[in-house]
This record gives structure tokens, C-alpha cells and sequence, in this order.
């Protein structure tokens, strides 16, 4: 089996920071290696727009991006070979994008017509990991230990988010929890 990673932490913790670092030594390693990064962000107003264009600039030149705001497991599957690691940033905000109701002028309506049932979904990325010929890099925030939220939809995403990254977790080897931008990374536990 492929070894997958997750990265999870704060907000400005370090996650995408270390993600690519992992991502630079896969290349590092061989010449024949490649870099997908998914990238889940729409931009939804101009803060949003000015924190991926952040990471654009940010971002290691030789990574090759594709936008992928919903079928992150499809595109995961679709770009999956031997020799390419697939970077995942952020589950957070594609959780997120699924999961809350659409208001006018969401950047979504312009990628789809409906959105996808989340189930499905959160599915796609599940199934594709146990057999994927690509080692995989999954960044996410943790937003479950604050307070619980008041809105139901914001509470609906802190749930299936921690739920995914629960599940997540047991289709990797590694976890790392990133504080101040350093490191924790530890062998996942598997379930009994």
C-alpha cells in the first residue's frame, strides 16, 4: 500500500508550508517524480482571492495545480500514477463548499450547475484511497476543539469534517498536527 499523509492544524499553522516541504522531497528524491496539487479554494470575495493568490506565489514552481472545488476524489483517482504524489489542500474548505447553502453570487455557481450530494462526495476520496498508485498529502484544519457552533449548517460542517478526518486518518500511515509551524508526526493507530 501506498503510505498517505494528513496534515491537520490550525489556521496559520504551517499546514500548506509543510505539505509542500513533503512535496519538494518526493521530488528531491527522484528526477522522474512528479507534484499534482489539488486545490479546493474558490474565490469567494477578495480576501479569499488574495490568500490563494498567496499561495500561488508561495507555491513551488514545478508543482502542477489542478482546481478541483467539489470531485476531489475524482480528481485524486484521474491524476494518480506510481511516480506523481498528490497533494490535497484543504479538505476544510471543501467540506465547507459541499456542505453550506449556496447564496447568490457563490463562485460554485460557476462550476456547477447542482451541487453533488455529500455523501457521494466524501465517498469518491474514501474509496479512491486504499488502491491509490500515488502516495497522497491531505491538508485540513481542525475546527472541532473550540465551541460549538450556533448556526445548524456551520455545526452540520464542524461534524463531517471531524468525521472525514477520522476516516481520513485510517486510509494513512502518517499524521501530522502543526503548531506554530512545527511538526508532530506520529504513526496513525489503526481501529480495531
Amino acid at each position: 500500500m501506498v503510505s498517505h499523509h494528513l496534515i491537520l492544524g490550525g489556521q496559520r499553522s504551517g499546514k500548506s508550508r509543510q505539505a509542500e516541504r513533503l512535496a519538494r522531497a518526493w521530488l528531491d528524491q527522484d528526477a522522474g517524480h512528479e507534484v499534482v496539487l489539488v486545490a479546493t479554494a474558490l474565490p469567494s470575495d477578495d480576501e479569499m482571492r488574495e490568500r490563494i493568490e498567496r499561495h500561488r506565489l508561495d507555491r513551488d514552481a514545478a508543482f502542477r495545480v489542478v482546481e478541483s472545488p467539489l470531485h476531489v476524489g475524482r480528481a485524486v483517482r484521474e491524476h494518480a500514477a506510481a511516480h506523481r504524489m498528490i497533494v490535497v489542500d484543504c479538505l476544510t474548505l471543501w467540506v465547507s463548499q459541499s456542505l453550506m447553502p449556496a447564496c447568490d453570487g457563490d463562485p460554485l455557481d460557476e462550476v456547477v450547475n447542482e451541487r453533488p450530494d455529500w455523501n457521494t462526495l466524501r465517498h469518491e476520496l474514501l474509496s479512491a484511497m486504499p488502491d491509490l498508485a500515488s502516495p497522497l498529502v491531505l491538508v485540513s484544519n481542525e475546527i472541532g476543539s473550540g465551541v460549538i457552533p450556533m448556526g445548524t449548517e456551520v455545526r452540520r460542517v464542524v461534524d463531517e469534517l471531524g468525521r472525514l478526518h477520522q476516516d481520513v486518518a485510517q486510509r494513512c500511515a502518517k499524521l501530522t498536527w502543526m503548531v506554530a509551524g512545527q511538526p508532530f508526526t506520529r504513526d496513525v493507530e489503526r481501529w480495531a
